[in-house]
């Protein structure tokens, strides 16, 4: 069974994200305590800004309760919590997999950062011994559907980030982007699309830098740095700020503002979670605060091209999902067809190689043209046999399959 929970900015406020987010030492040794607990054969677990979800893959026929397995690591109640999330089993599971990680369920729709994180979220998952063939087939084609879409698929839309969105927004206020000056908290990916789209939009743009990484990260063309030790004393001077870390602790806390009484009015954004900075700051008259759910758009196709375009998006995914759904339902079947294809590939060349030694052809050149015509003929083999599933009830593929066999078993046989 395929079985996964989870919540996202659909169904829970970025407090309660914050909360149930995972560090990496977090996430090892809650998959860990998932593969003893529940006997999993696969675990993955997808920590971002907008969602948290855990996926399992098991033997068994019924489900588990996933989410009391969270609230226990996290130690809390899991009856306080369980309306901010929604769990899925197989077909659901798999439809919801394909449709994020191409971004039909982001905070903006269509956006490209989910596919690099479910790919991430794999690797580490696959670094640290959690997967099985089931989560890492699974995966795999769901990021080889979402790049397939991105290449075949065109989304009409101004804003495809969050700080692309917050822009927007200063726009609209009437903050003059062009000359301020801009502090980002964060080396991470996202701290440089943010200070990357801030020199774009003309302001003096100053990042942070750990000592301790000064010598290894690189600092997006047209910022300026200074050490993340200073950041509070640099602060006054700033007319935004951007805190974007995967930091556990906030990187602006109450505390450090409460005595600060600049000479304008400061805006902060905090892209992180957990959260960057205390949200106890709003209270504070000369600091505006926004977070990652103050930026986002529906995730509903808002005029004609965009409707096209998610249809086109969810046959890509149909077609997709049905070719995951042929691996799991016959995946013993696979290595078995791909001999059949193999040996039909080793008699094709064994009767053509008469003819092609007739050919005017250097022994390379035969070799080399042995070889694509037999990988061509085993394409078409194996294109023969897999499509004949789409066709044929799972039995009668199955003793088709079987037949194939026979026939070379004969043939070895009599040789």
């Amino acid at each position: 069974m395929i079985q996964m929970v989870g919540t996202d900015h659909t169904l829970a406020p970025v407090n309660v994200r914050s909360f149930f987010s995972f560090t990496k030492e977090e996430s090892i040794q809650f998959m860990t305590q998932i593969q003893i607990d529940l006997k999993a054969r696969g675990v993955l677990l997808l920590s971002t800004c907008n969602r948290m979800e855990l996926w399992v893959s098991t033997d068994r026929d019924e489900p588990d309760d996933l989410l009391h397995e969270i609230c226990l690591f996290k130690d809390v109640e899991e009856e306080r919590y369980r309306g901010y999330f929604h769990g899925r089993t197989d077909e659901e599971a798999v439809e919801h997999l394909f449709a994020l990680t191409c971004g039909l369920k982001s905070a903006i729709l269509a956006e490209d950062q989910i596919l690099t994180q479910v790919k991430s979220a794999l690797s580490f998952a696959r670094e640290n011994y959690f997967t099985d063939s089931v989560i890492e087939v699974l995966f795999r084609m769901a990021v080889t559907a979402a790049k397939k879409v991105k290449t075949d698929v065109t989304f009409t839309h101004a804003d495809s980030t969050a700080i692309e969105q917050a822009v927007s927004m200063l726009k609209e206020q009437r903050f003059r982007l062009k000359g301020a000056n801009c502090m980002v908290i964060g080396n991470g990916e996202y701290g440089k699309i943010a200070a990357n789209t801030l020199v774009r939009n003309g302001a003096n743009v100053t990042v942070t830098v750990r000592q301790y990484h000064s010598g290894r990260v690189e600092i997006p063309s047209g910022c300026s740095q200074i050490n993340y030790g200073d950041r509070m004393e640099y602060l006054p001077e700033c007319d935004l700020v951007v805190s974007a870390t995967t930091s556990p602790h906030c990187t602006i806390e109450y505390e450090d503002l409460l005595g600060m009484h600049p000479d304008h009015p400061i805006i902060l954004i905090d892209f992180a979670i957990p959260q960057d900075i205390d949200p106890r700051v709003s209270r504070l008259k000369d600091f505006t605060l926004y977070n990652i759910d103050d930026f986002r758009s529906d995730a509903v196709p808002e005029n004609e091209a965009n409707r096209d375009a998610y249809l086109r998006t969810r046959e890509i995914l149909a077609e997709e999902e049905s070719a995951f759904w042929f691996w799991m339902n016959d995946r013993d079947l696979v290595p078995r067809i791909h001999r059949i294809k193999d040996q039909a590939v080793e008699d094709y060349n064994l009767r053509i190689r008469k003819i092609i030694r007739r050919l005017p052809l250097s022994e390379d050149n035969q070799k080399a043209l042995t070889g694509d015509m037999g990988r061509a003929v085993g394409k078409v083999v194996a294109k023969l046999i897999f499509d004949l599933q789409d066709h044929l009830p799972d039995r009668e593929f199955r003793d088709c399959v079987a037949g194939l066999e026979k026939v070379y078993e004969e043939e070895d046989l009599n040789s």
